[in-house]
C-alpha cells in the first residue's frame, strides 16, 4: 500500500510540471565580471536561492560565443541566456537601437531601466526580437557615454575632425558629422588598440573605461557629452523560457526587478565614483563642453534622430516607435 502511494506521489510530481527537476541554463556574456554584468550575476544568485539550487545558471565570460554572435547563439538554442549590445549588429535588431539615439538628456539609471522596460514591451520590438527566437528579459542600463582619448586635449568641436573613435551608433552619428571616424575594435582590445594607434579614443560608460583601462592611455576625458549610451539587453531563448517548470519560470521572472535594483544601486554607489577618481589620479584633462558647443551637438543630434526614422521606415513603423521612445525620455 505504501509502495503504491509512493509511486502515485512521484507520478503526480511529474504531471504537475516536474517541480523538483533540476534546471541548468548556460549564460553567454564577455570580458570579465564587472558592474555591467551584475544584473546577470544577481539574477543567478536570486534564482538559485528561490529554487533551493534547483535552477542553476552557468555564466560564461566568452567561453560560449563571441559578443557579436550572442544573438545568433540564442536563436539556435546554443545557450539559454545572453547579453549583447544593439549597436554590435544594428541590422539584426534595428528596433532596440532607438534607445541608442542621442536624446541629449542625462537621466538616472533607475529611469533608464524604466524606459528600456517600456520599449522592450512595445509590439514592434517584441516582433523584431521574435525573429531570433529571443525574449527580452531585462536591460543593462548605463550612464551617458563619455570619451577618453590620447593626444592634445579637445578645445573646439572642430578638433574631432579625423579622430578615430570606438563608440555606438547614436554618438558616432553625431560626431561623424564633425569629422570623427567611427573605428570598430573588439571591447577586449580597446586598450591595445589605443596603445598601438589603431584608435585615438573610446566612448564608454564609466565601468567600461575602468575595465579596458582606457584612462591609463588617455590624456583627456569629456565630462558632459550627453549624446546617448548603448542598449545591451539580457535576452533568453523563447523556447527555453516557455519550457521552464512553472516554479522555475516564476523564480526567474520574479527576480528581475530585484536584480535590476541591485544593479542600479551598485553602479550608482560604486562604479561612477571609482571612474571619476581613476581619471583624476591618472591626471587626465577634463574637457567640458560649453553651452554653445552643446547646442551645436544637439542640433546635429536631431538630424541623426530623423535619419534613423527614415532609414528604418521600410522595415517597421519607425516613426511610431521613435515617438513612443522620445516621449519616455521627456517624462
Amino acid at each position: 500500500m505504501k509502495k503504491t502511494a509512493l509511486i502515485a506521489a512521484l507520478a503526480a510530481t511529474f504531471v504537475t510540471g516536474e517541480l523538483y527537476a533540476a534546471t541548468e541554463w548556460n549564460v553567454s556574456t564577455w570580458g570579465k565580471r564587472r558592474a555591467f554584468t551584475e544584473n546577470i550575476e544577481k539574477l543567478a544568485e536570486l534564482v538559485a536561492q528561490k529554487t533551493n539550487g534547483e535552477f542553476k545558471m552557468n555564466i560564461s565570460y566568452g567561453g560560449l560565443s563571441k559578443p557579436k554572435e550572442n544573438l545568433d547563439g540564442i536563436s539556435i538554442g546554443a545557450f539559454e541566456m545572453a547579453q549583447f549590445c544593439g549597436f554590435y549588429h544594428k541590422q539584426k535588431n534595428p528596433t532596440i537601437t532607438v534607445t541608442e539615439l542621442p536624446f541629449s538628456r542625462d537621466v538616472s539609471l533607475a529611469r533608464m531601466t524604466e524606459i528600456y522596460n517600456e520599449v522592450f514591451k512595445h509590439p514592434i520590438v517584441v516582433k523584431d526580437l521574435a525573429r531570433w527566437n529571443a525574449t527580452l528579459l531585462m536591460p543593462t542600463p548605463m550612464p551617458q557615454y563619455n570619451i577618453v582619448s590620447k593626444g592634445d586635449p579637445l578645445k573646439q568641436l572642430a578638433d574631432f575632425n579625423g579622430l578615430r573613435v570606438r563608440g555606438p551608433g547614436g554618438i558616432m552619428g553625431v560626431l561623424a558629422k564633425i569629422g570623427a571616424v567611427k573605428t570598430g575594435v573588439p571591447f577586449t582590445e580597446v586598450r591595445q588598440s589605443m596603445d598601438s594607434g589603431v584608435i585615438d579614443a573610446a566612448s564608454f560608460a564609466p565601468h567600461a573605461h575602468l575595465s579596458t583601462n582606457s584612462y591609463k592611455v588617455g590624456t583627456w576625458a569629456t565630462t558632459n557629452l550627453n549624446l546617448g549610451t548603448a542598449n545591451c539587453p539580457v535576452i533568453v531563448n523563447t523556447d527555453a523560457l516557455n519550457a521552464l517548470p512553472a516554479a522555475h519560470k516564476a523564480a526567474l521572472l520574479g527576480s528581475v526587478d530585484e536584480a535590476m535594483a541591485y544593479y542600479v544601486k551598485n553602479y550608482d554607489e560604486n562604479t561612477t565614483g571609482k571612474y571619476e577618481k581613476a581619471i583624476k589620479e591618472a591626471g587626465l584633462v577634463h574637457v567640458t563642453f560649453t553651452a554653445e558647443q552643446t547646442a551645436e551637438l544637439n542640433e546635429l543630434a536631431e538630424s541623426v534622430r530623423q535619419e534613423w526614422i527614415k532609414e528604418n521606415s521600410k522595415e517597421f513603423d519607425s516613426k511610431a516607435l521613435y515617438d513612443f521612445t522620445a516621449a519616455l525620455f521627456t517624462r
